[in-house]
């Protein structure tokens, strides 16, 4: 049976560290920074002064940011200085980003020349760029190296890069060539150029968005792949466990922000009342801005809905639709842009498509709206309701497509843009089309 958090956590607060100690001794280092994540920053420091020197320096290094960030301000920079220094020099760069100012430069001090180099290189990128991820440090061969000087380029220096399975080609002015696998190396004549075995290399810019690059990777099942500057020299690797992290880290955010809420940095029972406060009511603002403009809506037609009171009940059908529409739109077209499918100039292209996909649900839910509401009550209201629902499908799905582009024009989220605008938009403009038709159709 495994332990868990909480299994620690009754553990410390019950005073039996050796009993603690132990369990957590017996974890791989993964499952050990697991549970290290989900306890508060007492249980947690507790947790962490209890294992051996050389565990810590591996629980460490696979704890989230935020964590590590708590333990060092917790601790000092002396407790935590070995373990700083074995990190890769992004998620040291991660983590520097999570810290005081003060305390960030005093762990860079201590660091050795070498590491304090490689990690100047990550933070010289901008915080949500592929440089930012990738990892400066890399094993790299020539074009004109034999297969035999190639793999002991490989041997003397691997042991200080973070992937070796797939090796960059580079010239001496090193500008990428290509790639090479360390499997083609090793089964190939020792005597071959490493040009024979190059590959086409699947490669990003350095300044380009992390996300972008991850998912690329992560969909290509890329073991690695080779970050470059502007002139095309290699800079870094993109490792697939550091794409695997910045593509479900983007995924959490946006599910958060579809949820109408920030995503919270630590685990739910750790966060401050105000924290989660923080998290939410910036959305619950913007909702409420939406229910006001919906109140006014209904307002101005008022004297339509004491003609046709019938009219009121279909109110949150029709609001419901809109929504629903535009944001699988935006969800789609969102994804599309961080796939690099579509961009900011294809705007009139999803706009036409995402209006044709709008008539398809529309006739296909206009159509059993209609016989639902003149069953229930007459053909008028029928028409109404059938007419109305295409009219707001086309209307939501052709905005709720075009708000990510827009975001992206203006450089917003538009996971952040894209929801609360949809929302606004298709409670407000659903119901002036919605009464707009039933005047026009029933003449009142």
């Amino acid at each position: 049976m495994s332990v868990t958090t909480r299994d620690i956590e009754d553990l410390v607060d019950a005073g039996r560290l050796t009993d603690a100690a132990h369990e957590l001794a017996q974890m791989a280092p993964q499952e050990a920074a697991s549970v290290l994540d989900g306890l508060d920053t007492r249980r947690g420091t507790i947790a962490f002064r209890l294992l051996p020197k050389d565990d810590a320096v591996a629980v460490f290094d696979d704890m989230s940011s935020n964590t590590q960030a708590r333990l060092v301000e917790t601790l000092g920079t002396s407790e935590v200085a070995e373990a700083f220094d074995n990190l890769d020099p992004d998620d040291r760069a991660e983590l520097l980003d999570e810290l005081p100012a003060t305390v960030a430069k005093r762990l860079v001090r201590n660091l050795s020349d070498a590491e304090r180099e490689s990690t100047a290189v990550v933070l010289g990128y901008g915080r949500n760029s592929v440089g930012r991820r990738m990892s400066p440090e890399f094993v790299h061969v020539y074009g004109d190296d034999s297969v035999e000087v190639a793999l002991t380029r490989v041997i003397a220096r691997g042991h200080d890069a973070e992937t070796i399975y797939t090796i960059p080609v580079v010239d001496h002015e090193r500008r990428l060539l290509g790639v090479v696998s360390l499997r083609d190396l090793l089964l190939s004549d020792p005597a071959a150029p490493v040009e024979d075995h190059r590959r086409t290399p699947v490669y990003s810019l350095a300044t380009a968005a992390a996300e972008v690059a991850a998912r690329r990777c992560v969909d290509l099942s890329l073991p690695a792949m080779p970050v470059v500057d502007s002139e095309d020299r290699l800079v870094g690797m993109l490792t697939l466990d550091d794409a695997a992290d910045v593509v479900a880290a983007a995924r959490d955010e946006d599910a958060a922000r579809a949820g109408a809420h920030e995503m919270l940095k630590t685990p739910y029972l750790q966060s401050s009342v105000f924290t989660i406060t923080r998290a939410r009511v910036v959305w619950l603002f913007v909702l409420a801005v939406s229910a006001i403009l919906t109140v006014n809506v209904l307002e101005v037609f008022e004297g339509t809905l004491e003609q046709k009171v019938a009219l009121a009940l279909f109110i949150p059908l029709l609001t419901g639709i809109g929504g629903n529409t535009g944001s699988q739109a935006a969800t789609t077209v969102t994804r599309a842009l961080a796939m690099d499918e579509v961009r900011a100039r294809d705007v009139a292209r999803v706009a036409a498509k995402e209006a044709r996909v709008g008539v398809t649900m529309g006739a296909a839910l206009g159509l059993v709206g209609f016989a639902v509401a003149s069953i229930a009550y007459d053909t008028e209201i029928g028409v109404v309701i059938g007419t109305t629902i295409v009219s707001i499908c086309v209307v939501a799905a052709t905005v709720g497509g075009i708000m990510p582009l827009v975001a992206k024009t203006i450089r917003v989220d538009p996971a952040v843009f894209s929801t609360p605008f949809i929302s606004t938009f298709c409670d407000a403009t659903g119901l002036l089309i919605y009464f707009t038709i039933a005047k026009t159709v029933l003449g009142i």
